[in-house]
């Protein structure tokens, strides 16, 4: 009997370990920049390399316009994109690109510097839900299985809102029962939590009450902030969550800076003005969080990074070293071993790749990206790109569709593979999306699925 049960137990024990290591090997991909939102994967079993062509091509497919990454969970792919005068939330098996059902509603959307008019933001996809966020604001809850509207809400109608740069651009977080969106509302609602089950408000924070009479570190003649009605306060980062110090934050890097709020209630706990000197400027990377140390970074007019440190009680932040070593413009760095991987600079022109030391801001390596737009021909450079890691490699997806393989090395840059994507041009700037072994990249008119799959 007692060999039986130890057998039995044994059994159990072999089969709880073979089901960690098939979750280690395929994951989903179920928002943006992944599960933790921190641009990693922990699958492992993909190729080391890739042939000269690239590795095998699952599908492609034709699709609408937009800059919103594909969200990948439990056998539904969702891609968020407009078609003519609709967005479309279109739900695809992500094996095939089949498409098993789709939510349309009517945009007008224009994008005033003359870039696409599609939706920014990333779909986020729970058991039985999917969460969007429009162009022009609409924010809708759908079903996950039938596609069908749960609920809705028009934040362009619901708060003051001044119309932004690009179109609405900040993928909204999903922290337990709350939806929390950086809308840009004034005076005060600039972040605005919603009940994920109903779409009705639970709290609005962060805006006049923030910012006015507050000093304008580094801006000359202009000391301190005289609030308006018309300031912009919406921009194209993320919200990010983070236990620093065993508090929970959301860290919300708004237009004018870095604010950390409580998720439950919406108080403040502390506020770090971050903005270039001109009103063109906008804050578009995701804050990265490492201990009780915050990463931000910007690319427009020379602000570069800051890292701040979390003071024990949460309530204030210091500054740990600020330097122009990194320049992210749309990008999230990834973190690996201490080390920080990104591509820097504002422009086609000044591209750069960057492996740079987080604690200390050190530029350990630099890789010169740089190249100027032609339509004549594919560039042989990344431009500005999107990396994230998986298998202990960097996936590269470029602007102009070159997409790398690299070793995370902290001495030197280090490529393995490096392939044109057919059919993949200017601008590819949606970050590439790993799910289940399939890795997949979107353009302003393509989606493809490579497998990445070792044999």
């Amino acid at each position: 009997m007692k060999s039986i049960c130890r057998k039995t137990l044994e059994l159990s024990a072999t089969f709880f370990l073979f089901a960690i290591v098939l979750d280690l090997q395929a994951a989903d991909w179920p928002r943006f920049l992944g599960v933790h939102a921190d641009c990693k994967s922990q699958e492992t079993g993909l190729l080391d390399a890739w042939p000269k062509e690239g590795p095998p091509l699952e599908w492609k497919k034709v699709v609408g316009t937009g800059y919103s990454a594909p969200s990948v969970s439990n056998g539904n792919l969702v891609l968020h994109h407009r078609i003519k005068k609709e967005e479309v939330v279109e739900s695809m098996d992500p094996l095939t690109g089949k498409t098993i059902w789709t939510f349309k509603y009517p945009s007008n959307y224009i994008d005033p510097f003359g870039y696409n008019n599609g939706p920014r933001c990333t779909p986020i996809l729970t058991q039985d839900r999917c969460y969007v966020l429009g162009a022009e604001g609409k924010l809708y809850c759908i079903g996950i299985q039938d596609g069908r509207e749960i609920w809705m809400r028009d934040t362009a109608k619901d708060f003051n809102i001044p119309e932004a740069f690009f179109g609405v651009g900040s993928t909204p977080l999903l922290e337990d029962d709350k939806l929390i969106v950086m809308v840009g509302g004034q005076p005060n609602s600039g972040v605005v939590a919603f009940e994920a089950s109903t779409g009705k408000t639970i709290w609005e924070n962060v805006g006049k009450k923030t910012w006015d009479g507050e000093r304008k570190t580094g801006w000359r003649g202009e000391p301190y902030i005289q609030w308006q009605a018309y300031e912009k306060q919406a921009s194209y980062a993320s919200p990010v969550a983070a236990t620093i110090h065993g508090q929970r934050h959301i860290l919300c890097l708004m237009r004018q800076g870095l604010v950390s709020l409580n998720p439950d209630t919406g108080e403040e706990n502390f506020h770090f003005w971050f903005r270039a000197r001109v009103n063109e400027s906008v804050n578009a990377m995701n804050p990265v969080v490492s201990g009780n140390t915050i990463l931000i970074s910007a690319a427009y007019y020379r602000i570069g990074s800051v890292l701040l440190k979390v003071a024990p009680g949460g309530r204030s932040v210091t500054e740990t070293w600020r330097s122009r070593a990194l320049e992210v413009h749309w990008t999230t760095p990834v973190l690996h071993d201490g080390n920080l991987y990104a591509f820097s600079g504002r422009n086609e022109p000044d591209a750069r790749f960057r492996c740079v030391e987080m604690a200390t801001g050190k530029l350990v390596w630099d890789q010169d990206e740089s190249w100027r737009k032609s339509y004549l021909a594919p560039p042989e450079k990344y431009g500005r790109g999107s990396a994230i890691l998986a298998d202990n490699k960097l996936i590269v997806m470029g602007e102009a569709g070159q997409l790398g393989l690299f070793r995370p090395n902290p001495v030197m840059p280090e490529e393995i593979s490096k392939f044109q994507v057919p059919e993949m041009k200017y601008p590819c700037w949606t970050a590439p999306v790993l799910s289940n072994h399939k890795l997949y990249l979107r353009s302003e008119s393509r989606l493809i699925c490579y497998d990445l799959k070792k044999n």
